[in-house]
C-alpha cells in the first residue's frame, strides 16, 4: 500500500511541474499532507524517528490550511526533490529487506 501511495504521489509531484490549474495544486496539497501523515505513522510504529521526523516536516511543508509562499521556481525544485526521494525510497526500502 505505502509503494502505491509513494508511486502515485510522486507523479503527482512532478505533474506539477506542468502549467496545472490552481485546484490541483490545493488536490496535491491535501493529498500530500494525508499521506505524509500517514507515513509519519506507520514509520513511528516501526520506531523509525528520523523517517516519523522527516514525514512531519513534509507534512507541515504541503498543508493545505496555509499557504507557505515559496514562488513557482522554489517550489517546482521541492516538488522534483521530494517526488526524487519517493521514489528513491522505494528502492531503498526494496534493498534493506
Amino acid at each position: 500500500m505505502i509503494i502505491l501511495i509513494k508511486s502515485i504521489l510522486a507523479l503527482l509531484f512532478f505533474l506539477c511541474l506542468l502549467n496545472m490549474p490552481y485546484g490541483y495544486y490545493e488536490l496535491v496539497r491535501v493529498i500530500a499532507f494525508a499521506s505524509f501523515g500517514y507515513f509519519a505513522f506507520k514509520a513511528n510504529q516501526v520506531e523509525k524517528s528520523e523517517q516519523v521526523f522527516i514525514y512531519i516536516a513534509l507534512a507541515l511543508l504541503f498543508q493545505p490550511f496555509f499557504k507557505i509562499a515559496l514562488g513557482r521556481e522554489l517550489w517546482n525544485i521541492v516538488d522534483v526533490v521530494v517526488g526524487v526521494g519517493l521514489i528513491t525510497s522505494l528502492f531503498i526500502k526494496k534493498v534493506n529487506r
